[in-house]
């Protein structure tokens, strides 16, 4: 297997520039996540050919005007629109769905909102709609009782959804994710690991056994590297220390010492990918987990719909939660889990159709096709039927019990961001010591 992947590299090199996520990820892991702290570069130009389309002007008012963060060309813009299609030919009401992708919806969205622009939904991350965005979103409490809409809804999720919307329900999810480790469970079998890891000794000894095998343990890139640093923190302190420690810089607390010198001693060990300095999104996916070299992977389910004409139909997905450290706060029941969601804006005067639309996507036939398109996590529990990708997903999303956001708090210091960063980076490819990432950090919060 590692000599026929290896085969398709050169292919797969050549087809990288091409390629564009199609999971926007929880918060920012998608094809943006690297231009900024969490948003990689070159997110696709905005796409508003779908308003051409639409069955009639929405933006007099008679309609809905849509605003999607998807392209038309990907599978979730793709399904979204047939859903758009079949409920305006079913109601008869018109509805103007403008693709604008990542980058159009979060540069362009709260400029046309302040603006009073005509939107009456729009969609995103659950975190960046319901804090970002929040001041704009209408309580959708009395809508989604009058439908009896949690009644098979995904109830992690809606709960998370009332938690970030300050208590009531301000966003409808749909794409949900989780943020775990996905592995290629052929090399854990050549390798003789026999069971995924719960604790910080168990990933050890798997990373071992994985290296000896002749491959490479753990790959990653400039897109997640910072998640590595807020699991571990998180797990260490719980989130809320966590945010604490990087919003204020409390770069002496014992535990960011603790976190540098574990992924020191993986770094001594050789436990990540010689390229882990300069791996640029999506060079550690394409490249190096998809391809069979490397068998570990921190990233979120929407990973092997990125990765899946790379992969191919005989890779075998694994995932299991980050793991436990001694004496931490956290185990295996927390992660960052969320998804999209779609929100109606509070100045909208057809607040109605737009829930309606909204039940149109997310539930029975469109999100069971969203499922099928994107190989993703369905949102209605009416629809059971999983991907097999995500087959092994399924048990570690119903494990969880604690909602990490975005980055599991690493990134809740904009200052410091690209400093924690930096030095993560340095300090997993062992240009660093532990000592010297923490009096980078210290140095650097002063």
């Amino acid at each position: 297997m590692k000599n026929r992947k290896w085969m398709a590299l050169a292919l797969a090199a050549a087809m990288v520039g091409s390629l564009t996520a199609c999971g926007g990820g929880s918060g920012t892991a998608d094809t943006t996540a690297a231009a900024a702290a969490a948003d990689t570069t070159a997110a696709p130009a905005a796409d508003t050919t779908a308003a051409a389309d639409a069955q009639a002007p929405a933006g007099d008012g008679t309609g809905l005007v849509y605003w999607s963060m998807w392209e038309s060309t990907e599978p979730q813009g793709q399904v979204i629109k047939e859903a758009v299609d079949k409920f305006s030919a079913d109601t008869g009401v018109a509805v103007d769905v403008q693709f604008k992708g990542r980058t159009g919806i979060r540069e362009g969205l709260q400029p046309a909102l302040d603006a009073g622009t005509n939107i009456d939904l729009f969609d995103e991350d659950i975190d960046r709609v319901n804090t970002t965005w929040g001041a704009y979103l209408m309580d959708l409490e009395e809508l989604a009782k009058a439908s009896d809409y949690d009644a098979t809804a995904n109830a992690s999720l809606m709960e998370a959804c009332r938690e970030v919307g300050g208590g009531t329900l301000k966003s409808i999810p749909y794409q949900p994710n989780v943020f775990a480790f996905f592995y290629n469970k052929a090399i854990f079998e050549e390798a003789g690991v026999a069971a995924v890891p719960t604790t910080w000794a168990e990933l050890d000894a798997a990373c071992q056994k994985i290296k000896d095998a002749g491959y490479t343990p753990i790959t990653c890139d400039d897109a997640y590297i910072l998640c590595l640093f807020g699991y571990h923190m998180s797990r260490l302190n719980g989130y809320d220390k966590t945010s604490d420690i990087v919003k204020n810089n409390k770069w002496d607390d014992p535990s960011v010492m603790e976190t540098a010198k574990a992924y020191a001693d993986f770094a001594q060990k050789g436990y990540f990918s010689e390229n882990i300095a300069s791996n640029v999104f999506p060079a550690g996916q394409n490249q190096e987990l998809a391809l069979g070299t490397a068998a570990m992977y921190l990233n979120g389910s929407w990973l092997p719909n990125e990765v899946k004409n790379m992969a191919g139909d005989d890779f075998q997905w694994g995932c299991f939660s980050y793991p436990a450290v001694e004496g931490g706060t956290d185990g295996t029941e927390a992660a960052n889990y969320g998804g999209q969601v779609l929100a109606i804006n509070k100045n909208s005067q057809h607040a109605e159709d737009a829930f309606k639309l909204i039940t149109y996507i997310t539930k029975g036939e469109f999100d069971k096709k969203l499922s099928e398109e994107s190989l993703g996590i369905p949102s209605d529990t009416t629809n059971s039927e999983w991907p097999v990708q995500l087959t092994d997903v399924k048990p570690v999303m119903e494990s969880l019990k604690t909602r990490y956001p975005w980055a599991a708090g690493a990134e809740d210091n904009v200052d410091m961001t690209p400093i924690i960063k930096e030095n993560m980076t340095k300090l997993c490819s062992g240009a660093i010591t532990a000592d010297e990432f923490v009096s980078n950090l210290q140095a650097a919060g002063k």
